[in-house]
């Protein structure tokens, strides 16, 4: 099996938490009591070790440079005994969203979302913008003044959408059935600033309708979880003692699909890669 048979796109724009949740998804590997664990040296592993650091302190990590995209090697084996390659990228949000904005995708994200299997989407629902536009109100019901001119801007969820629809152009997939590959898996990030009590799914539903329709309409088995990578909103500059006294594997949770946390911050990534494995 070569490494780039378990290698993850990971998709997501800036402050969604991508960099916290490969540092905390690392210390969770090597701590070795999750569903995966690390098998061996992991390598690369530059973009993450200042981020554990800042973590160890009690801190949140700082943005990852819009030009950044580093890939890290991760040896992992699962319950069972089954081995494999991670491939965890860490890369500037802003990449993301200039593939949304200019409709354009450099080459070597093209390579990446043509080889990755596994794509796991990023989503902070709580820097989303739901503008009224037809698919959320009757056409009726929407303003309209004809003796002024203004820009009309497309809803995050409408961007979201066309950004899933671009990878699979880019990746020459049909879409006309649902897709088994790539697999697909949601994780509406930061979580623990929500305050909901709903699951995931419906969360998504209830917010981002037609977003969720989207996904579940276009791929066979999607996954939808959410995530609190840290457990709680921590500051870049000043240290929580009890955050650091106790260890930032200690804090983190995922959201499953029926609405139970469970500290494993692997299970996204076993959910994508347990055919591979």
């Amino acid at each position: 099996m070569s490494s780039s048979d378990n290698s993850i796109l990971l998709i997501g724009e800036s402050d969604v938490g991508k960099t916290h949740y490969g540092a905390q998804l690392l210390k969770r590997l090597m701590k070795r009591d999750g569903q995966l664990r690390m098998n061996g040296a992991a390598t690369n592993l530059e973009p993450f070790e200042s981020a554990m650091s800042c973590l160890d302190e009690g801190m949140a990590a700082g943005h990852t440079a819009a030009s950044t995209y580093v890939d890290s090697i991760w040896p992992i084996t699962d319950a069972q005994g089954r081995s494999a390659e991670l491939i965890w990228p860490d890369y500037g949000g802003e990449q993301i969203k200039a593939i949304s904005d200019t409709r354009r995708i450099p080459a070597a994200w093209q390579s990446r979302v043509i080889a990755a299997p596994s794509w796991l989407f990023l989503i902070r629902l709580q820097k989303t913008r739901i503008n009224a536009d037809i698919f959320s109100r009757p056409l009726h019901d929407l303003p309209v003044n004809n003796t002024e001119s203004h820009d009309i801007q497309m809803s995050d969820q409408a961007k979201l959408i066309e950004l899933l629809q671009i990878l699979l152009y880019i990746r020459g997939m049909d879409s006309t059935k649902p897709l088994a590959s790539p697999r697909l898996c949601v994780l509406l990030s930061c979580w623990d600033e929500l305050g909901v009590e709903e699951a995931p799914p419906e969360l998504l539903q209830s917010r981002l309708p037609m977003l969720s329709s989207f996904i579940h309409n276009t791929w066979e088995k999607p996954s939808v979880l959410g995530l609190s990578a840290l457990g709680q909103a921590l500051s870049p500059k000043d240290p929580n003692e009890d955050y650091s006294n106790r260890g930032p594997e200690q804090f983190g949770y995922v959201v499953l699909p029926d609405g139970q946390h469970s500290p494993d911050l692997t299970l996204p990534v076993q959910f994508l890669l347990d055919e591979n494995l």
